[in-house]
This record gives structure tokens, sequence and C-alpha cells, in this order.
């Protein structure tokens, strides 16, 4: 089934769709800004703790959530086709997936002061990360799941229900943030532990939220009948689709780790600073997600109708309206760089103005990085909507860590440019991923007939 649609109609279903998404993608990182504003207002050593320590985490989650990232395609194709019971059987295996493989990788958590060391860090910063890590490893299962459903709406394009109940999280997290980290309203002073065990809650409250409204919403899918019933054949395929998506994903932020890793080995000052821009780097990329998402959706419901003309042209939409996102973004970051990096800095910190010196550098090159890293995740998300995932995590793979991560260190290290060397291997992989991805989904015929 065609429909003819103008460009000016694409703009306006995938704003529609992508606005939200944006949304609740930027109040989901609210989630971890907060934690990290607040931690650099309790100390610097602490803030340094949980850079590596919320890193480390997230390194695990993305690697994980491929099986999550899968349900978008699926159920957007299947939507399309109107197939709800292939909705359901994709759903429910994702969260199989998600909580098996969670259970699988939680006893790393025991290790990960050690593994911090080994990686070249200060064992007194490694020490503060480890109990956020072992209170963290238990939040994996419930934030996998919820990454589920969120896929799951979103493929759905009920986008707004995401939207609301993450920003119940940013301010339920606050509040908890407040109370546990410098032990207000008469609770123990926690520090980074406080904040944890407020993630931990918070995940859990998400998971509580969205599982009831699917029940409530959409029961025509019926998520939840027979939910321990194993349904192999879609298990095997939401697996193949979800583990290049993860290898995807931990590539691109296997990168940024590593280069926390190298800010590590310059200096606590350093690493600080890197932690700041790479925050305000992440919120202009969260838009870039939620357009992306949309974007996802959009080819695969019109791969599920059959429609390639459709299909390209709101891809081109897309694309372009990532590069108005990203011209804006570069523009806030060129004209308040102080700003910006000194909301997550106490007044009265004593490095507080070498900090902003090396953000000041840093932030400069996070301007440039707008255009290649929306670029990147359009593309790679448009190539999704076609359920073309394996490909893509090749050419991720050799973008980031055969290109990237060594250009960041030989610029960082062996030319002896620090930090901004670190910075321009992020150029260098992002803008390989961008050409080329883009290149495999602009050059390759629809794989609509398939």
């Amino acid at each position: 089934m065609t429909m003819e649609r103008t460009y000016f109609e694409h703009a306006k279903k995938t704003l529609a769709l992508g606005l939200p998404l944006a949304g609740s993608q930027i109040a989901q990182f609210a989630v971890h800004m907060t934690d990290v504003v607040m931690m650099g207002w309790y100390g610097l050593d602490e803030l340094a703790a949980l850079v590596l320590a919320s890193g480390f985490w997230f390194i695990l989650f993305i690697l994980l959530a491929g099986f999550a990232f899968a349900v978008v395609p699926l159920v957007a194709t299947a939507a399309g086709q109107g197939d709800t019971t292939t909705v359901r059987r994709a759903t429910r295996m994702a969260i199989w997936l998600s909580v098996l493989s969670a259970i699988a990788i939680y006893p790393i958590f025991g290790f990960s002061d050690d593994i911090l060391v080994l990686l070249g860090q200060e064992p007194h910063i490694a020490a503060q990360a480890r109990p956020y890590l072992a209170v963290a490893g238990f939040e994996m299962v419930p934030a996998l799941i919820v990454a589920v459903f969120r896929s799951y709406f979103s493929a759905l394009e009920r986008t707004r229900v995401v939207l609301f109940v993450v920003i119940g999280a940013v301010i339920l997290n606050s509040g908890l943030n407040y109370i546990l980290i410098f032990g207000n309203f008469g609770a123990p002073e926690l520090g980074v532990l406080g904040s944890a065990i407020a993630s931990l809650i918070v995940s859990s409250a998400m998971l509580v939220a969205l599982v009831i409204y699917a029940a409530k919403s959409t029961p025509e899918n019926d998520l939840f009948r027979n939910p321990f019933k194993p349904d192999w054949g879609m298990f095997a395929t939401v697996f193949r689709m979800g583990v290049p998506i993860g290898i995807t994903s931990l590539s691109e932020v296997g990168l940024f780790n590593a280069a926390a890793i190298m800010m590590g080995w310059i200096g606590t000052e350093t690493l600080a600073a890197h932690g700041i821009v790479l925050q305000l780097t992440a919120i202009a990329f969260m838009t870039q997600i939620g357009l992306s998402q949309a974007g996802t959706i959009r080819v695969g419901n019109a791969m599920g109708r059959g429609d390639e003309a459709d299909l390209r042209k709101g891809a081109l939409v897309v694309v372009v309206l990532s590069l108005c996102m990203a011209a804006l973004a570069s523009a806030i970051f060129l004209l308040a760089p102080d700003f910006l990096i000194g909301l997550f800095i106490a007044p009265d910190e004593p490095a507080r103005d070498e900090v902003l010196a090396i953000g000041g550098v840093l932030i400069l090159f996070a301007a440039g990085m707008q255009f290649s890293d929306g670029g990147q995740v359009v593309a790679l998300s448009l190539l999704r909507g076609l359920h073309d995932t394996a490909v893509p995590m090749w050419l991720a793979a050799l973008s980031y860590w055969v290109l990237g991560m060594p250009a960041g260190y030989i610029f960082g290290f062996v030319f002896d440019w620090g930090a901004p060397g670190v910075w321009m291997g992020f150029l260098v992989g992002l803008s390989m991923a961008w050409l080329t991805m883009s290149y495999r989904f602009w050059a390759q015929k629809s794989r609509i007939s398939r």
C-alpha cells in the first residue's frame, strides 16, 4: 500500500513523533545529569568517581539494550502490517533476553574497582566508584525492561506516555539525590552510594508505571498473556537483530568511555572537565536520538506497507531536520561556554578556574561534533528501520575503534595535544561513521520487497 505525502507532511509527522521522543531522551538523560550536577556540588573526587562508575555501568547497559532497541523496527514494521501477534512476540522475547543478559553480567560489578585500576585510574577514585556499581548492578534488570517498553510504545507512536513517565523520573531522582547524597531530612549522607540507590528506586518506579500503562492502554496486543511461554523463533530473531545493535552502540559508547580512561591518565581536573562537556554534548545528542528514533519508526512503518517512495522521502526529511538541530546546538555551545560549564561546578571549588579553562577548549570540539554525531545516529537509525543491523555494526567498529580511538590516542599523547587531542579522535570516528552509514542507506536498494 502506497500513500503520497508532501515533504511538509513528512516533516510534520516526523516532528510529531520526534519531539516527544527527543523530550523523553532529554528527560531520561536529565536523570543522569542530576546525578552529575549534584555530585559536582558535593565534591570533585566524588564527581570523578561518578563519571567513571556511570560510564562503566552505561557501557554494559548499552550493549545489552540492543535487544530493547530491536523492538522499534520489529514492532513498527509489524504495526504497518497490522500484525498484533508479532508485536506481542517481539516485545515479550526482548524482555526475556534483557533479563537473562542482565543476570549473566552482574558478577562483573563485583570486580569493578579492580578493573578500573587496571585501566590506569587512581585507586582512591576507583574505590569510591565500587559502592555505586555494587548497587547499580541491581538496577540493570528494571532499566533494561524499561528500555523495552519505551521502544514498544515509541514504535506504536505512543510517545507522550514515555515522555510523561521520564519527566516523573527526573523529579523523583532529583528529590532522592538531594536526600541521599547530602543526607538531608535526617537521612544518612551517602555521597556516591546515595546516587546509586536513587537510580535503582527510579528505574523500578518507571518499570511499574510502564507495565501498568501497557496492560491498560494496549489490550489488543495482550502483552502479558503467557509471559513465561518460550517463543524460540522470535527469540532468535530478536537476538540476531539485538546483538549487532548492541555491539554498534557499544562501539560508539566505548569510544567515549575509552576517552574518559585516557582523561583519567591526565588528571582529576581534566577528567572532571571532560565529564562536564560530555554531559552538555549528550544533552544535544538526546534530541538527535529522538529524531533518529522517529526515522526508524517512519522507515519501518513504510517498509511494512511496502511503500518505498514514502520511505525515501521521509528519510530525507529526517536528515534535513537533523542538520538543523545540529546547527542550533553548535551555536549555543559557541555562545555560552563558561556559563554552561559553570553550572556543574560549585562556586567555591578550588579547581573551578582550571576546570573552566580545560572545558572551554573542549566545548569548541563539542560544537564541531554536532553535525557528525547527529548525522551518524540518524543514518544508523534509518538503516535499522530496514532491519539492516549487521553491516552497520562493522562500519561502527571500523569508524570508532580502528580510526577514532587510535586517532585520539595519537593526537592526545603522541602529539602531546592532551585533552583536545583525544576529542579530535571523536571527530575522526564520528565523521567516518556518518559518511559510511549514510552512503550505505542511500546507495543500497530498499529491503521492502523482502
